[in-house]
């Protein structure tokens, strides 16, 4: 449950994280059976409202909210119109890359469950980031691919690091602790998340070596990180690949049912704010794009919220923020 506090300083909490899939049933079975979310709403969506919101002329679709913890994905299938296939040869520097990382109590169970289940590796193997490295030291971590190709991450943190409640030995997959996407220029992404949306840094790293070249299977890799919270929710860290600096951009003609599109839902306590700041930055260096025409009302309250707007941030990733929910 994410409570907003009213007050004059708008609240913010990143709900959950949209992942667009070509085959909801199969995608399903894998999430739950494999990973272990429960499905908590599945509806089908359609209207001058969703057209508007998504920027699609006669979108239709399916989506499906799963829970693991306290945090949530929600899988989108796109009835109408199919959208593109993910590149095959997408690469974790490419900047429409974006994973949730699933926190696990067992790094070694976690990875043996997945290996059974025939999962498609986007790292080598798990990897234990080194101790050097004061910020990520002790992490494992490791990257695969869910049936659709999206790049999804498992990492186990050590006692010292990330929250208490990921110590937890009940069940072995926990949550979700953050989702990444890859940035051009970690400056303009702050511009847009720290300034304009009001999340707040809550840490920074620079990682490199063999662990974290295997981790990402890029050779050369040094990786700028930055982590990013809202007031309540699922973090949001920015992955600024400073090499190799090979990743290609992109492709300015996204639309919404693309296999490469995700988005980060956001709920607010208004959109005026943001709305008004996105617009008036609209053209300049690092900006935030529209992808709805503005704020749109919806005839029958949505889920998330009776209004919404769907925009892109300087790097093309997109955000869907909710105001007036009827319940978090």
């Amino acid at each position: 449950a994410l409570a907003l506090a009213q007050g004059s300083i708008a609240r913010t909490a990143v709900d959950s994280v949209g992942i667009t899939v070509d085959d909801m049933n199969r995608a399903v079975r894998f999430y739950s059976d494999v990973l272990t979310f429960k499905v908590v709403d599945d509806r089908e969506v359609s209207g001058d409202d969703y057209e508007h919101l998504f920027g699609l002329f006669g979108a239709r679709v399916r989506i499906v909210r799963m829970q693991l913890g306290s945090e949530a994905v929600e899988l989108m299938q796109f009835l109408a119109p199919h959208g593109r296939p993910m590149p095959p040869d997408s690469r974790s520097n490419d900047r429409w890359f974006q994973h949730v990382a699933i926190i696990v109590s067992d790094m070694d169970r976690a990875y043996a469950e997945l290996r059974s289940n025939g999962v498609t590796h986007a790292s080598t193997g798990p990897q234990t980031l080194p101790n050097w490295n004061k910020d990520a030291g002790g992490i494992r971590a490791f990257y695969f691919r869910d049936p659709d190709g999206n790049h999804l991450e498992i990492l186990q943190f050590p006692p010292d690091k990330g929250q208490p409640r990921w110590q937890a030995k009940d069940r072995l997959f926990l949550g979700i602790d953050h989702t990444a996407i890859v940035v051009g220029n970690t400056d303009a992404s702050l511009a847009f998340y720290r300034d304009t949306l009001g999340m707040q840094v809550a840490g920074t790293a620079e990682n490199y070596g063999p662990e974290q070249e295997h981790l990402n299977n890029v050779f050369g890799v040094r990786l700028r990180i930055t982590a990013l919270r809202a007031d309540t929710g699922i973090g949001v860290e920015l992955l600024d690949y400073l090499a190799p600096r090979t990743g290609r951009p992109m492709p300015v003609d996204t639309v919404a049912s693309d296999a490469w599109h995700w988005q980060v839902n956001v709920v607010r306590d208004e959109l005026t704010s943001v709305a008004t700041a996105v617009r008036e930055r609209s053209g300049s260096p690092g900006a935030a794009t529209y992808v709805s025409p503005g704020v749109i009302s919806f005839a029958r309250p949505a889920r998330l919220g009776a209004q919404a707007l769907l925009i892109r941030d300087p790097d093309g990733h997109a955000l869907a923020l909710w105001s007036g929910a009827l319940h978090h």
